[in-house]
């Protein structure tokens, strides 16, 4: 039995009917590689349970404290059940991407059950007119609980249902599974007892482990050197969220984004996907008339998982506030913009730390952080306070290689993550073999059309695409060109200075 991190229960307590908080993924596999050329049903059940110990979070459950005293507790549920947590459905005909991508939405709005183990995949047949798909080909539509995973961690446990070959290929576990008892109130009240004793000497020593970190911050705020984003324009996205959710996607090159991050030194692979979200976010504002003079915010998450923990499950994230700048209009300054931004948001999460907010967590009041959080929905408090961001954009780099699951190659994999109140536009930036993949989450009612919304993240690429590929302008001239320039600039002085006096004279004649 293990006790969740104040961050990972967190997420729990923030879940309400209209936020479920679970993170995932769309992939989409082609089986004519798997042994025989198809898999069935029972195969795939076969594969996940063979696969079920290279996860904890595969089995495991939480087990709340009474009357929520603490934080609650992971337990290895005595009766998992795989074929609650793995499903099978199937499109209705013809079986296109916008079937596909309204399915995805359905599923994706619905929170998982926490009695159970936090996590469900969903088979889907009948991809049958999905253009750039191969024949026969079926997706996975995944959920973990974002109390249980993120981005990094997710990305460990989708590599346990994952080979390099189609080969079924798994190491049998060392010891054979075991489930744990079922802790009693009692127990777990005592528990809480000593984590509460312990509390107020684990915040002073993180008070005396960050103080010199505050002092930095203070200083480099003071003196220019950090500069936090305080204007975050209000828009269509922090407003409350309902419980009906969008979803599309689109794919790029990763060999075009290369290409056109070359052209601004220093620039990221995810300095280019922000500054085409910032292009499309321009464009699909602009269009509804609602285009606000300052830049878009974006809450980016960045990882605080230290190398030796790169397999543990849990949430170990920081974030930063990244301008897309959506007020520039030109897509190579605002490529130019946006590394700028990156750059000096970077700076200010290096002086906090990663892992500050993830250790300031653990200190949230578990008796009152779930009451917060359905307050601030219930009385509307997203569209009264100021905002903090307009969407979240995270980036989990990928294999740049194929990757298969069941025998069957993955020939796409779409991110799928939570919106809130106050921050409904989440947009997963997902690498895997040379595609670079960007999807839309939102709710219904603030973004109806989302495949309107990918039409702008297409058109803002080959925008920025093309203007990658003009030459780049010269601002020096030539020495000839320029001493050329000089000496005009200084005939015109000699010229302006002789009417001038000549002025004067005329005017003291004058009088």
């Amino acid at each position: 039995m293990e006790q969740l991190s104040g961050l990972d229960a967190s997420f729990l307590y923030l879940e309400t009917g209209n936020m479920p908080m679970h993170i995932g993924s769309l992939a989409i596999y082609d089986q004519s590689t798997a042994p025989g050329g198809a898999v069935t049903f029972k195969d795939i059940l076969r594969f996940f349970e063979k696969r079920l110990h290279k996860a904890r979070a595969f089995r495991q459950r939480i087990v709340r404290v009474p009357m929520s005293l603490d934080h609650p507790y992971w337990i290895d549920d005595p009766d998992f059940d795989l074929e609650f947590h793995v499903r099978h459905i199937a499109l209705p005909k013809p079986g296109d991407w916008r079937q596909l991508c309204i399915q995805t939405a359905r599923l994706h709005a619905r929170p998982l059950d926490t009695s159970r183990p936090l996590w469900e995949a969903y088979v889907i047949e009948g991809l049958d007119n999905v253009a750039g798909v191969p024949e026969g080909s079926f997706a996975l539509v995944s959920k973990f609980h974002h109390a249980a995973i993120d981005g990094v961690s997710g990305a460990e446990i989708a590599a346990a249902i994952h080979d390099v070959s189609p080969e079924d290929k798994v190491e049998p576990p060392a010891n054979d599974w075991q489930p744990e008892r079922f802790p009693t109130g009692a127990e777990l009240l005592a528990r809480s007892a000593v984590t509460t004793v312990k509390k107020p000497f684990e915040f002073g020593s993180l008070a005396l482990r960050n103080a010199s970190t505050a002092w930095r911050l203070g200083r480099g705020l003071l003196s220019k050197e950090l500069e936090l984003t305080t204007k975050v324009p209000r828009t269509r996205f922090n407003g409350n969220v309902s419980a009906h959710r969008v979803f599309d996607g689109r794919s790029f090159s990763l060999d075009e984004i290369r290409a056109i991050k070359g052209r601004i030194d220093g620039a990221t692979v995810n300095d280019v996907m922000v500054s085409v979200c910032g292009g499309a976010l321009r464009q699909y504002l602009d269009s509804k008339g609602e285009l606000p003079e300052e830049s878009l915010v974006a809450m980016a998450p960045v990882t605080a998982r230290p190398e030796e923990m790169r397999k543990a499950a849990g949430n170990m994230v920081s974030t930063m506030s990244l301008p897309v700048r959506s007020d520039i209009a030109d897509p190579l300054e605002r490529l130019r913009a946006v590394h700028g931004e990156s750059e000096r948001a970077k700076k200010v999460t290096r002086t906090m730390g990663a892992s500050l907010l993830a250790e300031m967590a653990h200190f949230l009041p578990s008796t009152t952080s779930g009451l917060i959080a359905s307050a601030y929905g219930r009385y509307g408090l997203a569209k009264r306070l100021p905002p903090m961001y307009n969407t979240v954009v995270t980036n989990v780099p990928g294999p740049n290689f194929p990757l298969y699951s069941m025998g069957s190659r993955m020939v796409a994999n779409f991110g799928l993550g939570p919106i809130g109140h106050g921050l409904g536009l989440f947009q997963p930036v997902i690498g895997y073999n040379g595609q670079i993949t960007v999807s839309a989450i939102s709710c219904r009612e603030m973004m109806p059309d989302p495949a309107f919304y990918c039409d702008c993240l297409s058109e803002s690429f080959e925008d920025l695409k093309k203007a990658a590929k003009q030459p780049p302008v010269s601002h020096s001239k030539p020495k000839a060109s320029r001493r050329l320039a000089e000496d005009k600039s200084a005939r015109n002085k000699k010229t302006t200075r002789k009417k001038a006096a000549k002025k004067r004279s005329a005017k003291g004649t004058r009088d």
